[in-house]
């Protein structure tokens, strides 16, 4: 079946809801090994640990982790001895605040031996990012600098996208209105 791409952009919310979601809570991520994904959250990629759950409390076990004051952003859920299946989740993002951590992340990704699945700017949004996998295969992103939705609703044409991919193309060649500058 071919997607209608202008019934997609057309869809809206009805009229006169009684409730906005104001932001995504949290991600819980199944997991095969509990302790090494918690050490890969934690030690590679610096979240802290708010709470866990034992296994008497949920089967595998839960670790609450948090990159902000927010209790908890990422749980993981120990898979209680089965395999942490991976199918219907393409990828979890976590925006960083300025365009030098996406390449500090990157580069503790790389001195941690983490394969990365991309870096450099995507299409749509326009952010300049780092890809790669956790360890049960779960594709995580880190980025800066996604395009802002004006009340307006108008968002950058897709002419204006430029995807690149690398970090260094990214930052030389910024869409128009991003800035790229690093201070030093």
């Amino acid at each position: 079946m071919a997607v209608n791409i202008e019934k997609l952009k057309s869809m809206t919310p009805p009229q006169g809801m009684d409730f906005h979601i104001a932001k995504l809570g949290h991600i819980v991520l199944q997991v095969s090994d509990l302790e090494r994904s918690t050490a890969f959250y934690t030690q590679v990629l610096g979240f802290k640990v708010s709470d866990v759950y034992p296994e008497t409390m949920m089967p595998g076990g839960m670790v609450f982790l948090r990159c902000n004051i927010d209790h908890h952003c990422l749980a993981l859920v120990g898979a209680g001895g089965g395999e942490a299946a991976n199918k219907e989740l393409h990828h979890v993002a976590f925006e960083v605040p300025t365009l030098a951590e996406v390449i500090r992340a990157r580069d503790c990704v790389r001195a941690h031996h983490v394969k990365i699945d991309f870096e450099g700017r995507r299409r749509a949004g326009c952010q300049i990012a780092v890809e790669f996998r956790d360890p049960d295969n779960h594709s995580v992103e880190i980025y800066w600098g996604v395009d802002q939705v004006g009340s307006d609703g108008r968002v950058r044409p897709a002419n204006e996208w430029h995807g690149v991919k690398s970090l260094d193309e990214a930052i030389a060649n910024p869409v128009p209105g991003q800035d790229t500058h690093i201070p030093k």
